[in-house]
């Protein structure tokens, strides 16, 4: 037997759009078997600046190694820390 769709509303807003499915079940309105995998290849992380104060000597080990692998050192740094945040969720 052939499940019939709800037709999901229009919303005004995001927030009125968060209330009503924390309230409905996607699957009323949804046929999750037919769904496919999205890419959406041109998203971008949201980005915090944040300040970090590092010892002199650190800071200029850092430059050298990301001058030696030819990246600027702050994507250097970052790459560090996630490798080493995958580490640690291991």
């Amino acid at each position: 037997m052939k499940h019939e769709r709800k037709v999901i509303p229009e919303f005004r807003s995001e927030t009125e759009e968060q209330e009503f499915w924390a309230t409905h079940d996607s699957t009323d309105y949804i046929d999750w078997s037919k769904a496919t995998s999205a890419l959406f290849p041109n998203l971008k992380p949201t980005m915090k600046t944040i300040s970090l104060r590092l010892p002199e000597p650190m800071l200029n080990r850092l430059k050298v190694l990301a001058n030696e692998r030819d990246v600027p050192y702050q994507s250097l740094l970052k790459m560090f820390l996630k490798e080493r945040i995958d580490r640690e969720l291991l």
